[in-house]
């Protein structure tokens, strides 16, 4: 998986590409744990990602769980496959997903 990272003052868009599962999560759970200090909008592009896995999934609620504190996330670009696992695990009603 790629990581893409972007900031444009306190807003950070995180493009990701390939698949993001159990091998790959550790890596993006790092930049969610140690680079959203003072970020107020969080942006996750998922117009390049193949897959998200339970492991995935898991990351993407904690980065919810700390923009809630500081601010606001959204989800774009995300793919059948992606919006099918949202749906399936109730993912869909607690993020803000924009297509």
């Amino acid at each position: 998986m790629n990581i893409q990272k972007t900031v444009d003052g306190s807003a950070m868009t995180i493009a990701l590409e390939g698949r993001l599962e159990t091998t790959t999560a550790p890596e993006l759970e790092t930049v969610v744990r140690n680079e959203l200090g003072g970020i107020t909008a969080l942006t996750f592009d998922f117009s390049k990602l193949e897959y998200i896995s339970s492991a995935g999934l898991r990351v993407i609620l904690t980065a919810q769980k700390t923009m809630k504190k500081q601010g606001s996330m959204k989800v774009t670009g995300a793919n059948e496959i992606v919006m099918e696992v949202f749906e399936l695990t109730g993912f869909a009603d607690i993020i803000d997903i924009e297509s």
